[in-house]
């Protein structure tokens, strides 16, 4: 696991050695074999460790606090699965996936108990298309539908649609943030801007490619990026509206994360509707299988 990840080495690293034991690193606790290597001046560590203890730590950060025991079910199996298809994506790599949201949050324990079962008693579970671990993509936050890979990433799979969702008890459900237009200037480095539209949406509803208004023309840009420079949790969704107010753009939207695959908050709903994990998995991954590996 490749930790601290916001930026990625850009050329060949050169290995400095490994060390095993308790180690700190930023002011946080890693266990297990940690190698580090180089890039010109920069230091990178990677962490080594079992398998069952790196979805431990993804359950945790990638949950809610005290969600239900069959939530943190879906999520375990979840995220053993994205693991393992990173795992065989990047053979060769010295690393096979980040601690960051680039794949999927992790933090060290203690844990709670009802995560360390949730791990437990899924122990091995995947979810597999024609024999193999899926990508199983997820997000935090969709209001009424997922969003189709192809409209975001570029890619799709049989067990990849859009479904209808629910966001009860999301702090996401609806949001609103104001957005100076220097700010935006500074981020996309398109100025001065006048003012910024929205030029189509996706499949779903959500803003796909923005119109920026400026003296001397238009500028368009896609929703996905405009979200990447602002910053993930500044626009936390590209479901959103556009107006102007004074110097400010005001996005009016509702979600969080990139809308693709399960949607955490509606899996908290499904379960205290009484569904089972391996029901809520087969809803949001269809022709899929769960096996054990």
């Amino acid at each position: 696991m490749f930790l601290d990840s916001r930026e990625l080495p850009k050329g060949t690293l050169q290995y400095i050695g490994r060390l095993e034991g308790s180690l700190l690193i930023k002011a946080e606790e890693f266990n297990g074999a940690v190698e580090v290597w180089k890039e010109g001046d920069e230091i990178f560590f990677i962490n080594e460790m079992p398998l069952e203890e790196y979805v431990k730590g993804v359950v945790a950060a990638e949950s809610g606090k005290d969600w239900p025991l069959e939530a943190y079910k879906v999520q375990a199996v979840i995220a053993r699965t994205y693991a393992l298809s990173q795992i065989k994506k990047n053979q060769g790599l010295p690393f096979h996936i980040t601690s960051t949201v680039m794949h999927q949050v992790f933090k060290n324990g203690p844990y709670d108990e009802k995560v360390t079962r949730a791990v437990e008693e899924t122990k091995g579970e995947v979810i597999l298309y024609n024999g193999e671990p899926i990508e199983a993509l997820y997000h935090s936050t969709s209001r009424e539908t997922t969003e189709d890979p192809l409209e975001v990433f570029g890619f799709s799979y049989p067990y990849l649609r859009p479904v209808k969702v629910t966001a009860r008890l999301s702090p996401y459900s609806s949001w609103q943030r104001s957005i100076s237009l220097r700010e935006i200037e500074d981020a996309t480095g398109i100025r001065p801007i006048e003012d910024i539209y929205i030029l189509t949406r996706t499949s779903t509803g959500r803003a796909k490619e923005i119109l920026i208004k400026t003296p001397s023309g238009t500028r368009r840009i896609k929703a996905q990026d405009l979200r990447r420079l602002l910053g993930w949790q500044r626009l936390p969704s590209t479901d959103f509206e556009v107006s102007r107010q004074g110097d400010f753009i005001i996005f009016r939207g509702s979600g969080y994360g990139h809308g693709v695959g399960l949607s955490q908050w509606s899996s908290l709903d499904m379960v205290l509707e009484g569904k089972s994990y391996r029901e809520i998995i087969n809803y949001f991954y269809p022709h899929t299988t769960i096996g054990r590996i």
